[in-house]
C-alpha cells in the first residue's frame, strides 16, 4: 500500500472513494437508531400530537420528516465520532459524553475543532507516528520528503524548497522519496 504522499495525485476517484471510507465509519448501530429516532419522529408527529384540523396536515408533515431527519442525522454523527475517536487514539467515553451532553451539536463541534491527527505505523519499525511526521522518532527512518538545507516538509514535484529556496536535486533523498525526479 502507498502512503498518502506518494500518490500521483488527487483525481475525482479518490476523492469518491475517501468520502465512501469515511462513511463505512458509521457503525450498524448508529444507523439503527438513526432509523428507529427517525421513525419515532414520525410516529410522534403523525399519532401523538393532537390533529383534529386538517388543513395543518401540511405543517405535521414537513414537521415531522424535519425533526426526524434531526434526530436520525445526530445519531449517525454519533456513530462516527465513536468510531473517528479510536482510529485517533483517543477517549471514545470522554468525547461521547461531550457530544451527548452539550446541546444542539454543539459537542460535535467541539470533537471536530479539538480531534488529533489520524495516527499510522512506521514502515520500517512499526511505530505508531502522527501522519504529519516526516521522521519516525524511534529509527529516524524518513517516511516523507524534506528539505535538505531547513528540514521542512516539500511536496514530490517540488524542484526548490518553498521555504528557503534550496535546489531538492543536490540533496540525496532516498530512492523511495525521487518518484519524479529524472
Amino acid at each position: 500500500m502507498m502512503p498518502k504522499w506518494m500518490g500521483t495525485g488527487s483525481s475525482a476517484k479518490d476523492a469518491a472513494t475517501a468520502g465512501d471510507e469515511e462513511l463505512r465509519m458509521i457503525p450498524r448501530w448508529s444507523m439503527v437508531l438513526a432509523l428507529v429516532l427517525f421513525a419515532g419522529m414520525q410516529y410522534i408527529f403523525h399519532v401523538v400530537m393532537p390533529h383534529h384540523k386538517h388543513e395543518l396536515l401540511p405543517l405535521r408533515l414537513m414537521m415531522g420528516y424535519a425533526w426526524g431527519s434531526l434526530v436520525a442525522s445526530y445519531a449517525l454523527l454519533l456513530g462516527y465520532v465513536s468510531r473517528d475517536v479510536k482510529r485517533r487514539g483517543m477517549s471514545a467515553g470522554l468525547w461521547m459524553l461531550v457530544c451527548v451532553l452539550l446541546p444542539g451539536g454543539i459537542g460535535a463541534v467541539v470533537y471536530f475543532l479539538l480531534r488529533q491527527p489520524i495516527l499510522s505505523r512506521c514502515p520500517n519499525c512499526s511505530t505508531t507516528v502522527a501522519a504529519s511526521y516526516h521522521y519516525c522518532p524511534q529509527c529516524q527512518f524518513q517516511m516523507a520528503p524534506v528539505c535538505g538545507e531547513c528540514h521542512r516538509g516539500v511536496k514530490l514535484t517540488d524542484v526548490f524548497c518553498t521555504c528557503c529556496g534550496h535546489d531538492l536535486a543536490q540533496d540525496g533523498a532516498p530512492a523511495r522519496l525521487r518518484v519524479y525526479s529524472d
